[in-house]
């Protein structure tokens, strides 16, 4: 490993706000295959594959553990659900863009042209691996914390709105089919004590506004403002 590419990773860790002792092993979790195999390194670079499969069965067991102990009342198949949505493909790109994963990804030519750092598939991947390389290096305690601070948000708001919760999602696709292009949600104020906050958005579609929600974070305020505009469209929730 190059100095440039020790004191990128190095970066990583400090924008992430995580300890790495071994910064080898983070380096192999963001190598991809890709890259491994067009190296022309002799012997070639170890790729990310073998840590992500240890990343993905971590990453099931943090939130398994967590979905248990909160929700007492879920059987079985509905945490079976809900641990599918939290650590499906499209959740876990959605973190790996939240911490700029994508630029320390090693890629291959071909991959790197056609897009491959922003591909969801590949950020995925990259994010179970550096969950993998980070439980290796310093343990279950610290990784849980981590991903419990990042994903409780998501869980919780899954938890009280059901797996179809993510009404944001539903509206930019429900308009996108009509050519609708500028979705915006504003802040438009906050109430209460910093320990008890609420917060007001509006939703605004083409500059009109189209739906208004409170909650007690910025989120769950635009979700249920993206709920009363799914409403007022008609959309059966």
């Amino acid at each position: 490993m190059n100095k440039e590419r020790k004191e990128d990773l190095q970066d990583l860790c400090r924008s992430l706000k995580i300890e790495m002792n071994d910064l080898y092993l983070l380096n192999t979790a963001l190598t991809h295959t890709s890259y491994a195999h067009e190296s022309k390194l002799f012997p070639k670079p170890t790729h990310s594959e073998r840590i992500e499969f240890l990343g993905d069965s971590v990453l099931g067991l943090v939130v398994s553990t967590y979905m248990y102990k909160r929700f007492p009342k879920m059987d079985e198949g509905e945490l079976t659900k809900l641990r599918a949505y939290l650590v499906c493909e499209t959740s876990l790109s959605k973190y790996a863009r939240q911490i700029g994963l994508g630029k320390y990804i090693l890629l291959g030519r071909g991959e790197l042209l056609s897009g491959g750092r922003d591909r969801n598939s590949i950020l995925a991947d990259a994010f179970e691996s550096v969950v993998g390389a980070y439980y290796l290096d310093q343990g279950l305690e610290r990784v849980q914390k981590y991903l419990l601070d990042m994903m409780k948000d998501e869980l919780e708001m899954t938890a009280k709105h059901g797996l179809c919760r993510d009404f944001k999602t539903r509206l930019q696709e429900m308009v996108q089919k009509d050519g609708v292009v500028e979705i915006v949600y504003q802040l438009v104020g906050a109430k209460g004590p910093d320990h008890d906050k609420v917060f007001d958005t509006t939703v605004l579609i083409n500059g009109v506004v189209t739906g208004e929600g409170s909650g007690k974070s910025k989120k769950e305020a635009e979700q249920n403002a993206a709920k009363e505009a799914l409403l007022k469209l008609g959309e059966n929730l």
